[in-house]
């Protein structure tokens, strides 16, 4: 197993999170429209999660960025509600208990901004990332919250922060 470190983003991680988005985007076949891969933040992170009750974390190994995921206020919403955003890991951190770590981040700096859920959008094929979801009791809704833009994420969940 490698050796990593799960730390907040910087400006010098930006052009290797957003390979990381984009490079799994491509391996699965995901939608590229209408997801996290067109966003324009993608290119910028460190930029866009510079801001009150946001954060980025990255997952990194010897000063490789191998995944990441963030928080921000969930757009066009309720102040007490989070976005859980851009969770993506390469290949050879999946299965590991990364992404549950990577989560636990997220979600221990949500409850620290002082959110009271924690809402999510995911596209149906990745599975693993719908069930990791599940067993953390985030529960699948029936249409979306908020204005992410994002139409090609058919999955919905939220979870009380409490």
């Amino acid at each position: 197993m490698l050796d990593v470190q799960i730390k907040e983003i910087t400006k010098d991680d930006n052009p290797q999170i957003e390979s990381v988005i984009r490079s799994v985007f491509i391996e699965l076949k995901l939608p590229l429209k209408g997801t996290a891969y067109e966003d324009p933040e993608t290119s910028a992170m460190y930029e866009a999660y510079d801001r009150p009750q946001s954060i980025y974390f990255v997952v990194k190994s010897n000063g490789e960025v191998l995944g990441g995921a963030g928080i921000q206020p969930l757009k066009s919403h309720s102040q007490a509600v989070c976005e859980l955003q851009k969770m993506y890991v390469l290949t050879k951190i999946r299965g590991c208990g990364i992404g549950q770590k990577l989560m636990d981040c997220c979600l221990d700096a949500a409850r620290s901004f002082g959110f009271k859920k924690c809402y999510l959008e995911t596209i149906p094929a990745l599975h693993s990332a719908v069930d990791l979801y599940r067993r953390n009791d985030f529960l699948k809704l029936q249409a979306p919250l908020g204005a992410t833009g994002h139409h090609n994420c058919g999955v919905w969940m939220i979870k009380d922060l409490l």
